[in-house]
């Protein structure tokens, strides 16, 4: 369904990835309008996929999730059965917050979160003994200096 976003739409939008959890008569005072046509426009924004899961975004390291690691991986199966097998392990592992395929010299990278350096050796032994990889190198990340999922829709 394809959806046509004015500028009141955009506003919304600020504020719901602001912090989603405001009150409606608190994003429509911020936004200039009035509760109604707020959540008419959420609800058509829900119903075009323009708005996707509400969720909690919670901190990692005060869970004892110190670790995050960048996977790189390269592979010679390009096969459809060898995709499926791959993605299925990816999707299977909780560790795994984010995956994607790459143009390039690397054919994926993973994002994968766990407790320390051992947690993340069980996890690599794992995906291993499932799918057949190339290469693999795991660079462990020292500091997070930017983290955020808001889209740039102001300005």
């Amino acid at each position: 369904m394809s959806v046509r976003i004015d500028a009141l739409d955009r506003k919304i939008l600020v504020e719901l990835q602001r912090d989603a959890s405001q009150s409606l008569d608190v994003i429509a005072g911020n936004v200039g309008s009035s509760k109604t046509p707020v959540w008419n426009r959420i609800r058509k924004l829900r119903e075009a996929g323009v708005i996707g899961k509400q969720t909690v975004i919670l901190d990692a390291e005060s869970l004892g999730f110190e670790a995050c690691f960048f996977v790189l991986i390269r592979t010679s199966e390009h096969e459809a059965d060898w995709q499926g097998a791959f993605l299925k392990a990816l999707q299977d592992r909780p560790e795994v917050q984010e995956a994607h395929r790459l143009a390039g010299d690397i054919d994926y990278i993973l994002k994968v979160r766990v407790k320390n350096a051992r947690a993340y050796d069980a996890f690599y032994q794992a995906l291993i003994s499932e799918v057949r990889v190339h290469n693999v190198t795991a660079l462990l990340s020292m500091e997070e200096i930017k983290s955020t999922t808001d889209l740039p829709l102001e300005g």
